[in-house]
């Protein structure tokens, strides 16, 4: 058996990935078994911000390898102060929870709004409330799918954790309408990446800083997809200069090299938990903090985000020049694009299958949507070859 054989005989069940099996990768091209190159226009969901094995990601990485991998919380080591020092920089911020996982940083985060609900805000035991949006995507553990409006995600995995309540994304009254007294946080992403990368309304954001700035609701900000660049800014809160009261980081924070989450806030927010009250084994390990130390490094002089917004620009440009009866809308946030195809297009599947034939890798979402996260690294040049070819395709459906 080959590889993707052996993966199909032997793994569980819970994705249906395209049929091509990868072996090599460098900076937005990647490599499979057969020795065919492809463009990757996906960046494992923006885990791969900074492109398949950045020079400077890879070498930190081995250097940090021959010296220490794991300490656990029970002991200090010496990356995880100086990361968690830069991370707290970059956000502004006091004080920074790390741990593995977007999940597991989403999980983190709603304990910590419901324990600084009950000892700051004075909200009775076990009343706490946190508003979510409909068309969320924050994880899959069963507190996180329990608030999803997606029954793909929901159902068969009840009874689900109570305290949510979900509100229309980007509809700052239907917010507003929701908070009660029992209410300690909003959970939302700034654009929702797994819907379709859904920008929300102008304005939506700082009315809703006001709105839970008024009520004295946590605003949590889930950048995990968003943030470190995707957007063209650090933060995707930034297109609108909203601070939440935290920030919920994740995949590219570990350069596509480890998994490295985090929870960022202040000191009066964050200083609620204590020793005992919550902890990860891997979290804040010596090894992932090296690498996330280097990828603040590279975000800290603005290169990457100011390079993102360019070349979203580019892109939101050949994009809307494909619209019409194939790829009928298009979303773009920086470097980050939702496409919408049409009912005459069999399903962003068949679309990505096609990609995937001449040699461009994208994933759908919610049926008819392709979803587009380059890698920021990507040439200009490169990201124009894969447009073509989407081109190709949209032309080629559109004649069906």
């Amino acid at each position: 058996m080959n590889a993707g054989d052996l993966e199909a005989r032997w793994v569980a069940p819970n994705y249906s990935p395209l049929p091509v099996t990868l072996v090599e990768g460098e900076g937005a091209w990647v490599v499979d078994d057969e020795g065919r190159r492809y463009l990757d226009l996906l960046s494992a969901y923006s885990a791969l911000n900074f492109g398949h094995r950045h020079p400077r990601l890879v070498a930190v990485a081995q250097a940090q390898l021959g010296r220490l991998t794991l300490t656990s919380r029970a002991f200090r080591n010496d990356q995880l102060g100086p990361f968690a020092e830069a991370l707290a920089e970059l956000c502004g911020k006091d004080m920074v929870l790390p741990m593995n996982t977007g999940a597991e940083a989403v999980e983190t985060a709603l304990k910590l709004a419901r324990r600084w609900g009950y000892q700051v805000k004075g909200v009775a035991p076990d009343r706490a409330q946190v508003v979510v949006c409909d068309g969320n995507f924050h994880g899959r553990t069963t507190t996180i799918v329990g608030f999803s409006s997606d029954p793909s995600s929901r159902d068969g995995f009840g009874p689900f954790t109570p305290g949510f309540v979900s509100v229309p994304f980007g509809d700052a009254a239907a917010l507003r309408a929701a908070i009660t007294d029992d209410t300690v946080g909003f959970l939302v992403e700034p654009v929702q990446g797994e819907a379709g990368v859904i920008v929300p309304p102008d304005g939506y954001l700082r009315e809703v800083r006001e709105i839970c700035s008024s009520a004295g609701v946590l605003l949590l900000a889930d950048e995990i997809q968003s943030g470190l660049g995707r957007t063209g800014r650090t933060f995707a809160c930034d297109h609108e200069d909203v601070v939440p009261d935290v920030y919920i980081l994740g995949k590219a924070l570990g350069g596509g090299i480890v998994p490295l989450s985090a929870v960022v806030a202040d000191a009066s927010v964050l200083g609620v938990l204590t020793a005992g009250t919550h902890g990860s084994t891997f979290g804040g390990n010596p090894l992932a903090c090296a690498v996330g130390r280097e990828v603040l490094a590279l975000l800290s002089t603005g290169e990457l985000q100011a390079r993102a917004t360019k070349l979203g620009d580019h892109l939101a440009t050949r994009l809307a020049e494909l619209e019409g009866p194939a790829l009928t809308a298009v979303r773009v946030r920086g470097l980050w694009a939702g496409v919408d195809f049409g009912p005459a297009v069999p399903s962003g599947r068949a679309v990505c299958e096609q990609l995937l034939a001449r040699g461009v890798l994208a994933k759908d979402t919610h049926g008819s949507t392709v979803r587009l996260a380059p890698p920021l690294v990507i040439e200009e040049s490169d990201l124009d070859l894969a447009l073509d070819i989407l081109g190709e395709i949209s032309t080629e459906l559109a004649a069906m």
